[in-house]
């Protein structure tokens, strides 16, 4: 019978030991001629690169400076004089949609609308409530007045004119001139004016002098 061997480890098996390989020495190299060196030229040197120049930094306390040329370009109206115009009937965000600020209904919220100047919806207007007294006549003549006092600046046998009188600032050239009596006149005055109250024509007469209504 053929006796079986049981499995087990195999002896291992002995090897020498791997002795290093020489080196194999480089073969020597021969030396070449060397050649001339050559001057080196010298490089240009490169100009130094400016240095930046940082910008003036302006305080945060002082606003920048304004361009001081004024022309009509730089007119603009003052802040908050000018609005937006009214944009109505643009949606409920708006806040003037749907009715566009019209209200419901009425005489107002149709097209077209137009009232006379004065009325007040229906109700008595101003002009006809307050109270009325007298009248206002349209044909009213304004005079310049002048009293006898003021002439006796002038001299005897002067003929006083408005012209005259408008010279001395007594009057103004736009008004007819009238004279009244408050004063006295002791010269023989000529005047000539568009009215006379009674009293003065009857002073200037007794003085000597004489009175002419100019016509207006």
């Amino acid at each position: 019978m053929v006796e079986k061997k049981k499995p087990g480890k195999s002896p291992a098996k002995k090897t020498a030991p791997a002795q290093p390989r020489a080196k194999a020495k480089p073969a020597a190299r021969v030396a070449k001629p060397a050649r001339a060196a050559a001057p080196a030229a010298p490089r240009p040197e490169k100009p130094a690169p400016p240095k930046p120049v940082k910008a003036a930094r302006v305080p945060k306390s002082e606003p920048p400076a304004r361009p001081t040329g004024m022309g009509i370009h730089s007119l603009a109206p003052a802040f908050g004089a000018t609005h937006y115009r009214k944009r109505v009937g643009r949606g409920p965000g708006s806040g003037h949609g749907k009715t566009a600020g019209r209200g419901n209904k009425g005489q107002k919220s149709r097209s077209g609308y137009r009232h006379l100047r004065g009325f007040e919806g229906g109700q008595m207007p101003l002009h006809r409530r307050v109270p009325k007294r007298g009248f206002t006549n349209i044909f009213r003549v304004e005079y310049d007045i002048v009293n006898l006092s003021a002439l006796d600046r002038f001299e005897s046998g002067e003929k006083i004119t408005p012209e005259l009188l408008a010279e001395k600032q007594l009057v103004r050239k736009s008004r007819p001139v009238k004279i009244l009596g408050d004063g006295e006149v002791a010269k023989a005055l000529s005047v000539a004016a568009h009215k006379f109250s009674a009293s003065a024509q009857a002073k200037i007469e007794a003085a000597g002098g004489r009175c002419e209504v100019i016509p207006r």
